[in-house]
């Protein structure tokens, strides 16, 4: 079977990639244009993608039936890929839950402490020199421990952030979900997103990219929060209204927060950047070289089980 890998990968993943099929690595660090999808899709049996790389209805709509019968895709996140459209044109898509959860929530852990704390700002300080020594009330934050924590979508994630808050820094949780989870831990579903938010110290998005979570934060959810309220976002960027969100933190409506991920990523706005009380990262969540490796690891294993007319262990259409 002839595959592309869609990005350079861990080499790990290469290595188990070229055991098994006839490979192709392309060496561009950035997603693949439409051409280059379309490309793909008439000449190898199954590509490995990942983050940016558009599989739309419309580029699909090319086709009948492409030689290119099976995505893997390397990520949990598939909202890339119009999965409808792919089933509509017998292309199989898998992804790679579980091994990217623990990662990803200790990314929500980092913006949560650092957001709290104001560690972005307070090293920003450091670093220009302009610091003059510590006196009592230098860098106020907000103390975590004991605090309330909303969780927006308690799937994996959103369950490993929480245990994370709850067992590790004595946190309330509450979340808002589509259905009641049992958990590990005491936690209380709340019924609408505005009381979350109005509860909530600490607001954290897990909830996965669909249609139905487009700007699901928007302007009416920031304004419930409280005044010290933080919110990060370690989900999709298109879940959150940005502009609402950059107008909540300029005006003092919200306190702070942390971001993993943005709307139109890689472009991160002008004035979210000159916000003193965000922490803004470059989509760290899985960044550890054995959380790459793991997640490689179970896309080649969906490939292997798809050229061998296996069930495929992680297929989500």
């Amino acid at each position: 079977m002839r595959i592309l890998l869609s990005r350079p990968m861990p080499p790990a993943t290469v290595a188990a990639a070229e055991a098994l099929f006839e490979v192709e690595l392309r060496q561009n660090t950035q997603p693949m244009s439409a051409s280059e999808v379309r490309a793909g899709l008439a000449v190898y049996d199954a590509m490995m993608v990942t983050l940016g790389d558009q599989v739309t209805a419309e580029l699909l709509q090319d086709f009948g039936r492409p030689r290119c019968r099976m995505l893997a895709n390397f990520g949990v996140g598939y909202n890339h890929i119009d999965v409808d459209a792919c089933r509509a044109h017998g292309i199989t898509v898998s992804n790679t839950p579980g091994a990217v959860t623990d990662a990803t929530a200790d990314i929500a852990m980092t913006l949560i402490l650092m957001a709290c704390r104001r560690a972005g700002e307070a090293e920003r300080l450091v670093r220009s020199g302009r610091w003059q020594g510590w006196h009592p009330t230098q860098m106020l934050g907000m103390h975590v421990t004991g605090r309330k924590l909303g969780v927006v979508g308690m799937g994996r994630i959103g369950q490993a952030v929480a245990r994370r808050c709850h067992f590790g820094f004595g946190m309330e949780v509450g979340y808002f979900n589509r259905s009641d989870k049992a958990l590990e831990f005491p936690a209380t579903r709340k019924q609408t997103l505005a009381e979350l938010a109005g509860w909530a110290d600490i607001i954290v998005v897990a909830a996965p990219a669909t249609p139905e979570t487009y700007h699901l934060i928007d302007a009416e959810v920031l304004a419930a929060m409280q005044p010290h309220g933080v919110f990060v976002n370690i989900a999709r960027g298109d879940i959150v209204d940005e502009v609402a969100l950059t107008d909540a933190l300029r005006s003092g409506q919200i306190g702070a927060a942390g971001l993993d991920v943005y709307e139109h990523e890689p472009v991160v706005p002008a004035a979210l950047i000159a916000l003193e009380n965000t922490v803004l990262l470059p989509h760290l969540g899985t960044a550890a070289l054995d959380v790459r490796e793991n997640m490689g690891a179970m896309a080649v294993e969906n490939l292997r089980a798809y050229a061998a007319g296996e069930e495929i262990p992680n297929q989500v259409n």
